[in-house]
This record gives structure tokens, sequence and C-alpha cells, in this order.
């Protein structure tokens, strides 16, 4: 019996392509640097915004200059991180019947532990989320199983509910996310709405993979 869903968040929950796009587009642009299409951040994301940087910014970039763009990045994002994002369709509709069902939901994602809990009262004011944990100073980020640990921790500290990992689906559209529960022996459903491939999924082991939100109703059904 399933439990627990964690999900991953930018290309999972919401998508966030185009205003992470427009804003590292940004951050390179007043820095000097070539830009790149907006589906080509389709393949910087997925394991923070340290990395998506490095893959944005040309190869010899020096620290300092990373340091800049990086901090221009992150002011410009904070102000327009919600321009253009919005959950996928069917996601708010999934996540209320999920949470009729009693089961617990929470969120894993690498993006800046910082910027979340705006986010997630924006987006999804009637949603109940058991845990929801970034990327956080001095703790590793995904596919590190760490985030997956933190959220366990915290169902049973405020006494939710007790869950084991056979009673835990995670629910992403990478291959990190499908590490990520890989590593933290949980079950992996890869999504095909997000940022990613069916390819990709399928080489990472996916255990399930769905084409849209409403199917993980009856995926969790199943168990």
């Amino acid at each position: 019996m399933i439990k627990l869903v964690i999900f991953d968040l930018d290309g999972t929950l919401l998508n966030t392509l185009d205003d992470l796009a427009d804003c590292a587009n940004h951050a390179l642009r007043k820095n000097g640097y070539p830009t790149h299409e907006t589906n080509a951040y389709k393949y910087f994301v997925g394991n923070g915004v340290t990395m998506l940087l490095q893959r944005a910014l040309p190869e010899g970039t020096t620290e300092d200059a990373y340091s800049k763009t990086f901090n221009d990045f992150m002011n410009h994002y904070e102000r327009h991180k919600a321009d253009k994002t919005a959950p996928y369709t069917g996601i708010i509709e999934t996540l209320k019947k999920l949470q009729k069902k009693g089961i617990l939901l929470a969120v894993a994602t690498n993006k800046p532990h910082e910027l979340l809990p705006d986010l997630m009262q924006y987006y999804f004011p009637t949603i109940r989320w058991a845990a929801v944990f970034g990327n956080r100073k001095n703790i590793p980020i995904k596919p590190n199983p760490q985030i997956v640990h933190d959220i366990l921790a915290a169902c049973r500290r405020d006494k939710a509910c007790l869950v084991s990992t056979d009673d835990i689906l995670y629910v992403g559209d990478t291959a990190v996310d499908m590490e990520t529960a890989q590593n933290a022996g949980i079950t992996k459903v890869g999504v095909l709405w997000g940022f990613r491939t069916k390819e990709e999924l399928k080489q990472a082991q996916a255990d399930y993979i769905i084409g849209e939100p409403p199917e993980l109703i009856a995926l969790v059904s199943k168990f």
C-alpha cells in the first residue's frame, strides 16, 4: 500500500523551463556570454543551479566570472521565478485526489531550498505537504538519497504515519530522479510530460513510466 508519494519539482509538478531559460540567458547576456535556445535548458537542468550555469557557460570560464554570473542569475530568478512557470495540466487535480486518499505528499528538488516556501504557497495553496526539501547548504543533492531520508525523518517526526521504503513512490522526469529513488531503495516512476525523454527514463531503469498525471492515481491503486 502506498502511503507517501515524493515528487520532483521542475519538470514534474511545475513547468519552470521558460523562467529558468530566460533568467539564465539574462545572466549570460549581462556578462557578455552567448545565450541558448530554451529547449537546450532541458538538458542543463536536473543537478541544481550550480550545474545548470556550469553547463550554460563556455568552457574555461573563471571562478570569479562564474560567481558573478551565478549571483546575477539568482537575483533575477528571485524576482522572475513565476513569470511563466505553471503546474502541468492535471497536476493539481491529481495531487488533490492523492491527498483525499490519505496519501502523504512530499517534494524533493535540487532547486535552492530558500526559494521553495513562496513557490509552493503560490502554486499549491490547497495542498498539504508532509515535507518539502531543496538544495541546502552542506547537504548532498540528488541523486544522493539524503533528501529522501530527510523526508522520511520529517514524516516520522511529525507522526504523520509510519512509512517504509516499500510504501513510497518517487515521481520524476529525469535520470537523476530515477537514480535518487534507486539509491534510496524506493519505487521509481518516470513521467513523460517533463524535460527528458522516454529513452532516458528507460535507461535509468524506471519501474514505471506514465504519460499523464492522472495515470498516477491508477498506479497507486495497483499497490
